[in-house]
């Protein structure tokens, strides 16, 4: 190969001013999608994601130092997007019982449509020595979504934190179960959620004309 002729890899040169975050972005966005695939961060590798960057293995090394930092990255990521789904959720929904299912459902199918990352999410070792303070954001939403419905008289007055706790541990029980064991005959995911709300927050999941008065 003659010296001033550039290899395939060399090819991308270096990043224009302001072109080193979008290929931040590029790396993070790779790396979701592989590990939705393995379901397991210990198998992932930076050089695989350079190539399906197809960067040089060092362009990932400049963003990010070892494997865990990238995995870390990425799931922050990959909570943010499900934080922004969650709260679209709500949006859409009106009086606080049909935005505590609305929210609660969208975790489900979340988990149904990325078995991968919720795996690594949840599962992975990085849960035991990295710092996923970022993952709290959901248990305390999850408990204002509880408050609100104690407080407009639609749930039994309790400690909300300890309700949207126990909540959480049902739902995540579920769908855990059927992303290890998606060959079982699960009932529907809706259907245990419903009663999950009824039995554990001691609301009924249908909302009413007076829900958001609580009269």
């Amino acid at each position: 190969m003659d010296a001033k002729s550039p290899s395939k890899r060399q090819s991308r040169g270096r990043n224009p001013r302001g072109q080193g975050e979008r290929l931040r972005e590029e790396i993070v966005a790779a790396t979701l999608r592989m590990l939705n695939d393995l379901g397991d961060d210990q198998a992932l590798s930076l050089r695989a994601v350079a190539r399906e960057t197809n960067v040089a293995a060092t362009s990932v090394y400049l963003h990010f130092p070892d494997r865990d930092a990238l995995v870390l990255a990425a799931l922050e990521r990959c909570h943010q997007n499900l934080m922004l789904a969650v709260q679209q959720a709500e949006l859409t929904e009106e009086g606080p019982v049909a935005q505590l299912r609305g929210r609660t459902l969208v975790l489900g199918a979340w988990a149904h449509d990325h078995p991968g990352l919720y795996k690594v999410l949840h599962e992975s070792t990085l849960n035991q020595h990295a710092d996923m303070r970022f993952k709290e954001e959901l248990g305390r939403t999850t408990t204002a979504a509880v408050q609100r419905c104690m407080d407009a008289g639609l749930a039994p007055t309790d400690d909300a934190s300890r309700v949207a706790l126990d909540l959480r541990a049902a739902v995540h029980g579920a769908v855990s179960m059927r992303v290890n064991q998606p060959d079982q005959p699960w009932p529907p995911l809706e259907d245990q959620i419903d009663r999950f709300l009824c039995k554990l927050v001691g609301v009924s999941p249908a909302p009413t004309p007076t829900e958001t008065t609580g009269e």
